[in-house]
Order: structure tokens, then C-alpha cells, then sequence
């Protein structure tokens, strides 16, 4: 274990709020959640229009609880928006910085902020500047790329960082390492990701970044193309962009992202609340089951992760339906804050070296395919 004491700020927007830490080594000396309503966070034009708003959250955070970052060690941002990567550590540069500022990868969600953010820090504070495993890691089997529309691919945009590190997580309780076993894992929160584990590679998943599975508190979800056609023909392409990433599911039925107002609406028995939010629970459900079949059956265990688990019958009920496939474990809340700053320290201490950012698409098509590049 290293002698010398790393200081270590993780940065983490979600859809619905912006987490916060300071970690000395692995040790987690606090962090905040500081919760941003969709509401309020639908009032800028775009995702990158909430930079200066966001970054003033952290600058209040840091005067009033009188922190000093000068001397910092390390600054990770949570990464997405840029090209899809393999997994890994990576240095926060300018071409990474521009790739996700213009939504290279197509992944158009709040996590493409956290190197904005990250960098706005290191360029006050100095220190490693950093990514970890961002949503747009791609480790899929090429049969789920496959679209039954010619050179139309599915994308691997998910949970990534939290998906990975609960994954290890439940691996090293079982006495395995994560690439000797399968697992299906869940973030279940303001974004739903839920995907299939082979050997230490998510090898399929709902796209959670462009709106596909289950709908959630800010998205969507899966639609049928005519449903589709019909209802959304007459809006914008933004109007389009929001329903998939910030402006759909609860927030569209409900006018707010926030669970907890929901569920009091669902505890009181208002007949709306209550078919929506176990509608919203059934299509987890079904997507689990999906996410069986690639790994034949053999699943040594259904990993739940994520903040709606807070609610008892989200978990009750998914245990219920699919606890015959495998063992069903719950970590609710999340890992994300604990793996950035672990794949921090092994880079500050030479356990691991960052990796630079290649500035193109980790899978760019079958060789019979003729995609002009961008």
C-alpha cells in the first residue's frame, strides 16, 4: 500500500444530479449529491449550455465547506459523448475534450460534462486529469450490432463505470475474478441500463444513451417505429433528442424526474402513479429475461444496483420474476464514485498506465461494410 496520501476529486453528472468527492487513497472523506431537478435542467438549450451552471455547484460546494484543492493529485470526470472506447483509463486532452463537447460517439446525456467539468478544475488546480470506463465502452458481440436495416448498427452505450465496478465487486465476494464469471447487471435510476456479462465483457445491453429499453424517470424508452412515426413526426429533432435522454418517462407523464415525488404519488394510490411506476418495474423485468439468452441460461447471478432500489418493491418485484434464472443480489446506490478513484490510485501509484484517447470508434463496421468516415 502506498505511503504517500493521494488526494483524488471525482466529478459524476447524472441525469438528475451532480456527485461529488474527495477521496484520500481509497478512503472516501466525503461526498455530496446535489440533485438538479429536469425541470430546472430543461431551461438550457443543450447539455453543454449546463457547464456554467454546474460548474457553480461545485465552486459553491468547494467555498462553503471550505475546501482547498490546491496540490490535488488527481481529477476524474465521469466520460461520455466522445467516440466509444475499449474500457480502460484515459487522459483528459483536448481532442477527447472537443470529441465529447460535439457528441462524436452520438451518446447525448449529462455524462458528457464530467471531462468538461474535470478540466475546468485541473486548469485551476493542476493535478492527472482522467476518465474511467465511460458509457460509451463497446465490448459487444458482433450478432447484437446487427439491425434489420442495412449498415444501421446498435450502439453500446450504458452504465458502464457502475455496471463494471458492481460486477468486480460481486466477483471478489465469490471468491472469482469478474472475467471467470456471468453475470446480468442493472443500474436502475434515473437512466436504466441493463446488460449481459460474458466472462468480463458486457457483450450486449439495452442502448440507455439513445433511449432504447425500459423507460425511466428522464427517458422514453423503446418504441415501436410506427408509435414513433405517429407522435413524434411533428417535433424537432431536439424536442426528439430530450424525450430520449431528459424529458421522457416519469418527467413526461409527471412534469418532474424526482422518484421520490412519484412514489409518495404511487403511496397514496393515485391510479396513474401506480400502472406507470409498475409499468416502469415490468419492462426491468422483461429485459433481464432478454439478457438471459446470450449467456445461455447460465447466469451465476442477477446484480441490482442503482438508487431506485431505495424503493423496496423494485427489487422485491424483480427478485419475484426472475430469481428462477439466478440468484438476484441488490447494491443499491452505486459504485462509481469508489472506481474512479481506485482506477485513479493505480495510475498514481504504476499499477496501471492511462491509455490516449484514440479519436475514432473502437468498432467502425464489418469489412464488407463501406462506411464513410465523418
Amino acid at each position: 500500500m502506498s505511503k504517500k496520501v493521494y488526494r483524488i476529486f471525482i466529478i459524476n453528472p447524472g441525469s438528475t444530479s451532480t456527485k461529488l468527492s474527495l477521496f484520500e487513497n481509497r478512503k472516501n472523506i466525503f461526498t455530496t449529491d446535489v440533485f438538479h431537478d429536469s425541470s430546472v435542467l430543461l431551461t438550457f438549450p443543450t447539455i453543454n449550455d449546463q457547464l456554467e451552471y454546474r460548474m457553480k455547484v461545485i465552486h459553491e460546494f468547494l467555498e462553503e465547506d471550505h475546501i482547498d484543492l490546491t496540490g490535488i493529485d488527481a481529477v476524474v470526470g465521469r466520460g461520455g459523448g466522445c467516440y466509444a472506447v475499449p474500457g480502460g483509463i484515459y487522459e483528459v486532452d483536448e481532442r477527447l475534450l472537443e470529441d465529447t463537447r460535439v457528441v462524436k460517439g452520438g451518446l447525448y446525456h449529462a455524462s458528457m460534462l464530467g471531462v468538461q467539468m474535470a478540466s475546468e478544475i485541473h486548469k485551476k488546480y493542476g493535478g492527472l486529469c482522467i476518465m474511467m470506463d465511460p458509457p460509451i465502452v463497446d465490448e459487444l458481440c458482433d450478432d447484437a450490432r446487427i439491425t434489420g436495416l442495412k449498415g444501421v448498427y446498435r450502439r453500446a452505450v450504458s452504465h458502464a463505470l457502475n455496471l463494471k465496478a458492481t460486477a468486480r465487486h460481486h466477483a471478489k465476494l465469490m471468491g472469482k475474478r469478474y472475467d471467470e464469471c456471468n453475470f446480468i447487471v442493472c443500474h436502475i435510476d434515473g437512466g436504466i441500463s441493463i446488460t449481459a456479462h460474458d466472462h468480463g465483457k458486457m457483450i450486449d445491453g439495452n442502448d440507455a444513451g439513445g433511449g432504447e429499453g425500459p423507460f425511466t424517470p428522464t427517458r422514453m424508452g423503446s418504441l415501436a417505429i410506427t408509435d414513433g412515426r405517429r407522435v413524434l413526426k411533428d417535433l424537432s429533432d431536439e424536442t426528439i433528442r430530450d424525450l430520449c435522454s431528459q424529458a421522457g418517462g416519469l418527467t413526461n407523464w409527471f412534469g418532474t424526474s424526482n422518484s421520490d415525488a412519484v412514489h409518495k404519488m404511487v403511496e397514496e394510490g393515485d391510479e396513474v402513479a401506480v400502472r406507470v411506476w409498475n409499468a416502469m418495474i415490468y419492462q426491468v423485468i422483461k429485459w433481464i429475461g432478454m439478457m438471459s439468452t446470450p449467456l445461455k441460461g447460465k447466469v451465476d447471478a442477477i446484480l441490482l444496483t442503482g438508487g431506485l432500489l431505495r424503493f423496496p418493491e423494485v427489487g422485491g418485484r424483480i427478485e419475484e420474476s426472475c430469481g428462477w434464472i439466478a440468484p438476484v443480489f441488490q447494491y443499491p446506490g452505486e459504485f462509481e464514485q469508489e472506481a474512479m478513484a481506485a482506477g485513479a490510485m493505480r495510475v498514481l501509484t504504476g499499477e496501471e498506465k492511462t491509455k490516449k484517447y484514440p479519436g475514432k470508434p473502437v468498432w467502425a463496421g464489418f469489412h464488407f461494410d463501406q462506411i464513410p468516415e465523418s
